[in-house]
């Protein structure tokens, strides 16, 4: 079911992809809409304040494995987005998705099937993936 669900997403990006054919174009507006994701989450926290951002130098002790570094890390968000401000930050990231797709169309690739193989990736390389 869930692929099917991907598929008919990809096949009505490629529907409704009017304008922007050419790759430079997709490139161009997936590169937009990710930055457009960026300045939504932004202002959340200085326009809305909904969330605020308390970074610092985050303490890692010497002696800990790799799999124990994840409970010393935070995402040094506080709070959580107001209404207003999800509903932006997820219109940003449907823009992103629909842009992702049209790249797949171009490139002739399956969204699916790339979930799929990251899924697969993460789930056997762990933690390590990203090491």
């Amino acid at each position: 079911m869930k692929d099917l669900i991907c598929d008919e997403f990809q096949n009505a990006v490629s529907e409704l992809l009017i304008r922007h054919h050419s790759v430079l174009d997709v490139l161009s507006k997936f590169q937009e809409s990710c930055a457009r994701t960026n300045r939504a989450t932004i202002k959340a926290v200085t326009g809305c304040g909904c969330v605020s951002i308390e970074a610092k130098k985050q303490a890692i002790p010497q002696d800990i494995s790799l799999l124990e570094i994840k409970d010393y890390f935070t995402s040094h968000l506080k709070g959580e987005l107001c209404p207003s401000c999800r509903e932006t930050v997820e219109t940003e990231l449907g823009k992103t998705l629909f842009y992702m797709a049209a790249l797949c169309n171009l490139l002739n690739l399956n969204l699916y099937d790339l979930f799929l193989k990251e899924h697969a990736k993460l789930s056997t390389l762990r933690i390590f993936n990203f090491t």
